[in-house]
C-alpha cells in the first residue's frame, strides 16, 4: 500500500536536499580547487578548472616538496597503533565491567565515564608537565599514550553497553565445555562484539587521524620534525618555497587527508550505525 503524500513532504525533501548540498559541495569544491593554479584560485575561486589545465602536479608537490609522504606515514603509524590499543584495552575493560560482578565495578565504570566530562583544554597544562617529567615529550610513545588514554572513556562506554546486549548462552556453553574465561572471551564474546568493535575503531580512527591540538603540544619540540603527523604538516604546508604560499599544493594536501576518512566511513558505515544502536540499548 502506497503512503499518501503529506503537505510537509516537499519541505522535508527541501531540507534534506539543502543539507546534502551543504555537506557535499564543500568536498567537491575542495577536490576541483586542488587541481587549479594559485592565480585561478584567487581570481575564480568557484569556477571549475579547465580540463586541459588540470594541475595534477599539486599532489606530487604536496607529497614530495611539502614532505607530505613523511607526515602521511607518521599519521598511519599513530592511527593504527592507537586504534589497535584502544579497541583491545577498551574491549577487555568493558567485558569485565559488563560480565563480572565485583566490588567497585560500578564506581570503576563511572570513573571511565568521568573521562568524557573533562575538557581537553582543562587537562592539557598539567598533562604537559607530567609528560615532560616522564620524558615523553617529542616521542611517538608519549603521544600514543595520550591518545589511548583520551580514547578509552568513550570506547569503554560503548562496548560496555554492547557486551551487556549480547546473549550469554554461547558464553555459558563454552564454560561448560571446559573453556576458561580468557578463551571464552577471545573465541566467543569478542567475535560477537564485532559491530561494537568496528564502531569504536571508526570513531578512534576519525579522532586520531584528524587530531591537531595534542600533536601540536607534544610534538613541537626541537628535533621532532620527523615525527609530525598530517595535521601538523598541513599547518606548515601553506608556507613553502621561500615562504611563498602555494595554495594549490595546500588544497591537494587537504584532499589527501580527507580521502582516507571518506573511504573508511564508506566501507564501515553500516557497522557504525548498528554498533551505536546496540551499544545504546543497555549502556
Amino acid at each position: 500500500m502506497r503512503r499518501r503524500l503529506s503537505i510537509w513532504d516537499p519541505l522535508v525533501y527541501l531540507v534534506l536536499l539543502t543539507y546534502f548540498l551543504v555537506v557535499v559541495y564543500p568536498m567537491v569544491w575542495l577536490l576541483y580547487t586542488s587541481l587549479k593554479t594559485d592565480k585561478s584560485i584567487f581570481l575564480d575561486p568557484f569556477e571549475l578548472p579547465e580540463w586541459g589545465n588540470l594541475q595534477w602536479t599539486n599532489f606530487a608537490n604536496a607529497w614530495t616538496k611539502g614532505n607530505f609522504g613523511s607526515y602521511f606515514g607518521n599519521s598511519v603509524i599513530m592511527t593504527v597503533a592507537t586504534v589497535l590499543l584502544t579497541v583491545l584495552l577498551s574491549a577487555m575493560a568493558a567485558y569485565a565491567l559488563s560480565r563480572f560482578q565485583f566490588r567497585g565495578a560500578r564506581p570503576l565504570f563511572f570513573y571511565f565515564l568521568a573521562g568524557l566530562m573533562i575538557p581537553l583544554q582543562l587537562a592539557i597544562v598539567p598533562l604537559f608537565f607530567q609528560m615532560r617529567d616522564m620524558e615523553l615529550l617529542n616521542s611517538r610513545f608519549g603521544l600514543l599514550t595520550v591518545y589511548v588514554a583520551f580514547g578509552m572513556p568513550f570506547s569503554v562506554f560503548i562496548l560496555t553497553g554492547f557486551f551487556k546486549s549480547l546473549p550469554t548462552e554461547l558464553y555459558e556453553s563454552a564454560l561448560i565445555d571446559g573453556a576458561g574465561e580468557i578463551k571464552a572471551f577471545w573465541t566467543i564474546m569478542l567475535p560477537l562484539a564485532r559491530p561494537g568493535l568496528i564502531t569504536v575503531a571508526i570513531f578512534t580512527f576519525l579522532g586520531t587521524w584528524n587530531e591537531f591540538f595534542m600533536a601540536f603540544m607534544f610534538l613541537s619540540g626541537k628535533g621532532s620534525e620527523h615525527l609530525r603527523t598530517l595535521p601538523l604538516g598541513l599547518a606548515n604546508l601553506t608556507i613553502v618555497s621561500q615562504y611563498r604560499s602555494d595554495w594549490g599544493m595546500a588544497f591537494a594536501g587537504l584532499v589527501l587527508v580527507m580521502l582516507p576518512t571518506l573511504l573508511v566511513y564508506a566501507v564501515l558505515q553500516k557497522h557504525l550505525s548498528k554498533g551505536i544502536t546496540m551499544g545504546a540499548l543497555k549502556g
